[in-house]
């Protein structure tokens, strides 16, 4: 599909509020569509990138999120 055409479609879901209703159904059923996604993120390549990517930042694990406070520059 047409990624405008999609997400024009998903923007009507949420404009009419089924977006939150199917969310909210899927809360109260107890969330396994949810738990099946995001183990799929987590599973997702550029997660693996990205970790291995953040393991090599050492300002990160210093709590410093930009590389100028941690490079006093």
């Amino acid at each position: 599909a047409d990624t405008k055409a999609r997400m024009k479609e998903i923007l009507g879901e949420i404009q009419t509020g089924a977006f939150a209703d199917e969310w909210i159904a899927e809360s109260r059923s107890g969330r396994a569509r949810f738990t099946e996604l995001e183990k799929a993120g987590e599973a997702h390549q550029i997660e693996q990138v990205g970790e291995q990517l953040r393991s090599m930042m050492p300002w990160i694990a210093s709590g410093k999120t930009r590389v100028q406070d941690a490079s006093g520059g």
